[in-house]
C-alpha cells in the first residue's frame, strides 16, 4: 500500500512540476508577444490554430479523435479546420 500511495504521490508532484514549466512558458511567451506588439485576437488565433494542428497531427488526422482530444464537438472542429485553412482545405 505504500508504494502505491508513494507512485501517486510521485505522479501529482511530477504533474505539478510540468504544469508549472507550462506556466513559465506561457508567461514568457505572453511578455514577449506583447513586447512585439501582437494584438489578442492574432495570437488567439496562432494559437488555437497551431493546437488543433498539433491534434490532428497526433491523432493522423482522424478529426473525430481530435475533437475528443480538444474537447469540442467535431462540427465546430471541422469549421475550424476550414477556417484556418487546415489539412489541404482552401
Amino acid at each position: 500500500m505504500a508504494t502505491a500511495r508513494s507512485s501517486v504521490g510521485g505522479e501529482k508532484t511530477n504533474q505539478s512540476y510540468k504544469e508549472n514549466i507550462v506556466k513559465e512558458k506561457l508567461e514568457s511567451l505572453v511578455a514577449e508577444m506583447i513586447d512585439r506588439q501582437i494584438y489578442l485576437d492574432e495570437a488567439l488565433g496562432e494559437f488555437e490554430k497551431r493546437f488543433i494542428q498539433n491534434a490532428l497531427t497526433k491523432t493522423r488526422g482522424n478529426q473525430t479523435k481530435a475533437a475528443q482530444v480538444l474537447g469540442v464537438h467535431r462540427n465546430t472542429l471541422n469549421r475550424k479546420i476550414v477556417q484556418y485553412k487546415l489539412n489541404g482545405h482552401r
